[in-house]
């Protein structure tokens, strides 16, 4: 008899599989926006989808202990009065995500750039100090 590990939280990560098949758009109809973290040589960069952005004060970015953080508001400045809504799906309202960083950043250059409804952050690489060799002393 072969023994498998166990693991307890294996079946919410099939059921948020399903729930993401069934509701590709879920989470940014609730205010979480997705994103796309990628890593280079020296920096590590985030894209995230953010339509609706009319100002750069909707938008708030923080990077807390490698924890990278996107809040912010939408909204739509043309109201529908004297009209009937018949479908509604375009976000309005407050947005957050957080999520980790595959690598430790600097808090200094960071760059953030808003086009076409995405928003772009650069995050430069921590720089590791050099290995230095330590000489022991044999007495």
């Amino acid at each position: 008899m072969n023994l498998m590990p166990y693991e307890p939280f294996r079946f919410l990560d099939q059921m948020r599989k399903e729930w993401d098949r069934f509701f590709p758009h879920f989470e940014q109809s609730f205010g979480m926006p997705r994103i796309d973290i990628r890593e280079t040589e020296k920096e590590v960069i985030a894209t995230c989808d953010l339509p609706g952005l009319e100002k750069k004060e909707d938008v708030h970015i923080d990077v807390d202990r490698n924890v990278l953080t996107i809040s912010g508001t939408i909204n739509r400045a043309s109201e529908t009065k004297g009209e009937q809504m018949y479908r509604q799906e375009r976000f309005v309202g407050r947005f957050q995500r957080s999520v980790s960083l595959p690598a430790q950043v600097s808090e200094e250059g960071i760059k953030a750039s808003y086009k076409n409804g995405v928003l772009e952050v650069r995050l430069p690489k921590r720089q590791t100090a050099a290995k230095k060799r330590i000489d022991v002393e044999f007495h």
